[in-house]
């Protein structure tokens, strides 16, 4: 991890109107909870069901889609990339340390909050709270490779993860049984449905398999990345 290109980053990511977007996306999550946990009774399964359907499903994908792409999309479209292409930097350094910083920032600002989400909406139910923590931050470390890989190859990249994060993994990978099995907000359910002991939460992925296709999505996305990267360089040069 080169830590200059870190600080470059972050200061990207926050230098930037978009950057609003990581502080209001799970404000809302968290407003909306603490909203329904004092005007609706507690039924069973409410809680985990606002916390897939909207907190998984939405607010997960979309602020690991702004971390992301905002860590290089944003650097390739004003043309700052340059500056880091020019220097003796190993291209999978410079992904990587994108990949790490995108990576804390969706710790921080969609799995912290999914937690404190989990414990206003049900605070009888710790576990349950943060097995949807560490399902978030499972399934924004795998958006983070997708989401690396979209903003090399594509300069729609904001656009494109937009409609798959919305239209995929928020209403196909919730109620189209075919195409569960290719979401991440489902492998990341089997991730959670083994750390808690709650009936209400079950995944279309058996865990060993979403476990095999996490680390696949994650390893071909960042070796994407990086090789989309590269072959930037070479076309600068020519």
């Amino acid at each position: 991890m080169n830590v200059t290109i870190a600080r470059l980053t972050m200061a990207t990511l926050f230098g930037h109107r978009r950057g609003l977007l990581l502080f209001i996306l799970p404000g809302v999550l968290l407003a909306l909870c603490i909203l329904l946990a004092l005007t609706v009774d507690d039924s069973p399964g409410f809680s985990a069901a606002l916390l897939q359907m909207f907190g998984l499903a939405v607010i997960v994908p979309l602020v690991s889609l702004v971390a992301a792409t905002g860590a290089l999309a944003s650097e390739i479209d004003d043309g700052s990339i340059v500056y880091l292409l020019s220097k003796p930097i190993k291209r999978s350094s410079i992904i990587l340390t994108k990949a790490v910083v995108a990576i804390a920032v969706i710790f921080v600002l969609a799995a912290l909050p999914m937690t404190v989400a989990g414990l206003i909406l049900d605070h009888s139910d710790p576990r349950t709270a943060v097995a949807f923590g560490i399902g978030s931050l499972v399934a924004g470390i795998a958006y983070t490779g997708i989401f690396l890989a979209l903003s090399v190859i594509s300069g729609n990249a904001v656009t494109i993860g937009l409609i798959y994060a919305l239209l995929w993994e928020g209403v196909m990978g919730q109620y189209v049984d075919g195409a569960k099995a290719l979401s991440i907000q489902q492998w990341s359910l089997a991730v959670i449905q083994k750390l808690t002991d709650s009936p209400h939460v079950e995944s279309a992925v058996k865990l060993p398999i979403a476990t095999l296709l996490l680390i696949a999505v994650v390893a071909v996305g960042l070796g994407l990345a990086i090789a989309r990267l590269r072959s930037l360089v070479l076309s600068t040069a020519e």
